[in-house]
């Protein structure tokens, strides 16, 4: 009988060879959601998925751009790469540095807005999955509001009402936000209440087309309403800093404060005690809630990746609910952006999410496209104008006519108006 012996080093190498893992390796300037991908999402997709291996290898955030840029010159860059919103992912893509992700299974699961930060200007290629936006609204202190009496408010009048009777208490500080940064002004100023006013995508992309200015309409009408809220900010507001007004509200001085989601976690780690509630921006003359429902976090793939198949299977379940499920809870205030069923266990989170089925959505006027300019910069000038009109040392009218007049000197849809 002819017998043909198999080697034992064979035998022993077979199983191996069915066992064989690809691994993945994540750039990321999320370095404070470490221990989440490490303890909760990678584990989640690893068990579904026991031939894909993945390493989460997040740089500093200041230090991101830089170190991806590096990489991916230097052939050094992992396989799945974070993408900032706007601009600077579109150049990555137009560089060939990320692959294209049209046709990937998932992608029906997230809507024009919310591919808008990941998409070419003609939206018909996406280049990163959309994979958590912040929402602006309004937290409030509860125990102040029960105290005062007060209810959350839905319309201007309501909020002003309310703004009026807790700085005759005299015990909070009625509206908590500086204007030393200035950013916040725009941000959680300016972009939180304006969306209703220009009519959230209408008036957005009317912008990019050169139909509507910032000097008239909804977005100087916004301007107006911001105006509003300077008799209700905290004494010195305009020498305080983002972190002084967190700290002022977390020590429960505060009643109001113009917040992004993002800011949910920070109270609760500042102060456990702290009472939090939470309301949509209110609505104004009339006009239905528009959200700031604003894209931050994108997934998408190095070009130069050997790994490209494995890379859209972990991408198509970054699409998935059991994605969005887990992501939405271990990081509160991050918000997926996919059309699929999740809920959020923090009640203030998911009170941010609901407004998502109450209001209409839109994200900040000035980040798709008309920011590209260095100087003037669109964003920029919202955020000087924002604070000086708080500061009270800029009207409305001057306000929306400068950032018009400088957004005119370049952007050729909107020169000559």
């Amino acid at each position: 009988m002819n017998r043909t012996l198999i080697p034992l080093s064979l035998l022993l190498l077979a199983p191996l060879a069915g066992a064989q893992t690809t691994t993945l390796t994540i750039e990321s300037w999320r370095n404070d959601d470490l221990k989440v991908w490490r303890d909760s999402i990678i584990p989640a997709f690893e068990k579904q998925n026991p031939d894909i291996r993945v390493v989460f290898s997040p740089s500093a955030p200041a230090e991101y751009n830089a170190v991806l840029d590096a990489k991916l010159k230097a052939g050094t860059a992992g396989d799945l790469i974070t993408c900032r919103p706007f601009d600077k992912s579109l150049e990555l893509f137009n560089a060939k540095r990320l692959s294209s992700l049209n046709g990937l299974a998932g992608l029906n699961n997230f809507d024009a807005v919310a591919k808008a930060a990941w998409s070419t200007d003609d939206g018909k290629t996406t280049f990163c999955i959309p994979m958590a936006s912040v929402i602006h609204g309004f937290l409030y202190n509860k125990a102040a509001f029960k105290e005062l009496g007060l209810s959350e408010p839905t319309t201007e009048a309501q909020f002003l009402a309310a703004m009026t009777k807790i700085k005759a208490s005299g015990k909070y500080e009625p509206l908590v936000m500086g204007t030393k940064d200035q950013w916040e002004s725009a941000t959680m100023g300016y972009q939180n209440i304006g969306p209703t006013l220009w009519n959230g995508e209408t008036g957005r992309k009317g912008l990019i087309s050169g139909s509507a200015q910032y000097n008239k309409g909804g977005f100087l009408q916004a301007f107006q309403a911001l105006e509003r809220w300077k008799p209700f900010l905290p004494r010195g507001y305009q020498a305080l800093a983002y972190p002084d007004a967190q700290n002022l509200f977390a020590q429960g001085r505060g009643a109001v404060y113009p917040a992004g989601s993002w800011d949910i976690g920070t109270f609760r780690q500042m102060n456990p005690k702290l009472e939090l509630g939470a309301f949509a921006p209110y609505s104004i003359s009339g006009k239905k809630c528009v959200i700031d429902d604003h894209p931050d976090i994108g997934l998408g793939i190095n070009a130069a990746s050997k790994n490209q198949a494995a890379a859209r299977t972990f991408l198509t379940w970054v699409a998935s609910d059991a994605f969005a499920t887990l992501y939405a809870n271990a990081l509160p205030g991050f918000f997926p952006l996919a059309n699929v069923k999740y809920t959020v266990t923090d009640p203030v989170a998911q009170e941010f999410l609901q407004w998502r089925a109450q209001c209409g959505k839109s994200f900040r006027s000035s980040y798709q496209i008309l920011s590209r300019n260095a100087n003037p910069n669109n964003e920029n000038d919202l955020w000087n104008v924002s604070s000086q009109l708080l500061n009270g040392a800029m009207t409305p009218q001057a306000a929306g006519d400068l950032v018009q007049k400088n957004l005119a000197s370049w952007y050729a849809p909107q020169k000559g108006k």
